[in-house]
């Protein structure tokens, strides 16, 4: 295990981000609820601008679920004495790297090779 890196900022970090995700979470249900079909009560254009908003919550939504999952990924890691050495190469992750990206899971050298692929 790494022992230069402080790993309870690093926890704390990743827990304050997956607390941050799930209020967002809430906020985000909203604006996933069905877009009304009557156009006698919402105009076309108004519609379609609903749906539109829908689609790209649903994207958000996505996107957040992504990154959760890197979280709690991270957050096993940590447990397992795993974190900050990369799921592919088995190498250390640089300290700066994880201060941009405490979920990163790839050193950089394995990050651009999977850009590329």
């Amino acid at each position: 295990m790494r022992t230069e890196l402080d790993l309870d900022d690093y926890k704390n970090r990743l827990e304050e981000r997956l607390i941050a995700l799930q209020q967002g979470r809430e906020a985000q249900d909203k604006e996933l609820v069905p877009v009304e079909l009557d156009q006698a009560r919402v105009g076309r254009l108004s519609r379609m601008d609903a749906m539109q908003q829908q689609a790209m919550a649903q994207a958000s939504a996505r996107r957040t679920e992504v990154e959760r999952q890197r979280i709690q990924t991270a957050l096993g890691r940590l447990r397992k004495g795993d974190y900050g050495y990369c799921v592919k190469c088995d190498e250390e992750i640089a300290e700066k790297r994880l201060n941009v990206d405490p979920a990163t899971l790839l050193c950089i050298e394995c990050a651009r090779a999977a850009e590329v692929k």
